[in-house]
């Protein structure tokens, strides 16, 4: 009897790894790390409650549509028109999230790579008026959604903005391209300490921005 539940437990993990096929990683700093610029509740509500939802979502819609384990999500972000809208949905929660935390650090005065700094001067004229461009990007995207940093097929720095959960690696998307940097204007992102004062939130995150992540991912993009 002992040997007959120990089997059963041991069917039921392994149906549980196999049917989590993406985890959430370890947010990569303390919850009150970006005070004040980002407050610890919004933080931890954010990581713990969102992105953890949109993980465990996707794991379930993916149990239940996808013939076989999907690991690739970047790969199924470029293909997501051939899924359903809970996968768009969650998929793309938990692809933006990721990168979200990895673009925002509490270390001070991080600079964009030399490459990256021509590259900005370049498309934008230079830091200033490409901070603008993302920032009314971000504040004119009505409802929710995020604004975007990013690199086109052609190498060239560009910048959107997408519905919902939607993001540049979509085939679904009308600016197509690879993610550098995101900005989250989800009223979940930013309420408890910005209210309807979504400017004052875009203008705050410039302080935790972590240029070196974004600029890694920029070198990425372009040698891709």
């Amino acid at each position: 009897m002992k040997f007959l539940v120990f089997l059963f437990a041991a069917a039921l993990v392994l149906s549980n790894v196999a049917t989590a096929q993406f985890t959430q990683e370890p947010l990569p700093y303390a919850y009150d790390a970006l005070e004040p610029f980002v407050d610890a509740q919004t933080m931890e509500i954010h990581y713990s409650k969102h992105h953890a939802a949109y993980v465990s979502n996707l794991n379930k819609a993916l149990s239940e549509s996808a013939p076989s384990p999907i690991t690739d999500l970047e790969a199924m972000m470029a293909n997501i028109s051939k899924f359903s809208t809970a996968v768009r949905n969650n998929g793309g929660g938990h692809y933006n999230h990721t990168l979200f935390w990895e673009i925002l650090t509490p270390k001070r005065n991080t600079r964009p790579s030399a490459s990256l700094a021509q590259s900005i001067e370049e498309a934008f004229g230079g830091m200033d008026k490409m901070k603008e461009q993302l920032n009314k990007a971000a504040a004119t995207r009505f409802g929710s959604g995020w604004a975007w940093l990013l690199v086109t097929a052609d190498k060239k720095l560009a910048i959107s903005s997408t519905p919902n959960q939607d993001n540049p690696l979509m085939d679904v998307v009308e600016v197509r391209g690879t993610p550098i940097l995101g900005i989250d204007v989800w009223e979940h992102a930013y309420y408890l300490k910005y209210q309807n004062r979504r400017g004052d939130y875009l203008q705050a995150l410039w302080n935790v921005i972590n240029w070196d992540a974004v600029s890694t991912r920029y070198e990425k993009a372009i040698t891709r």
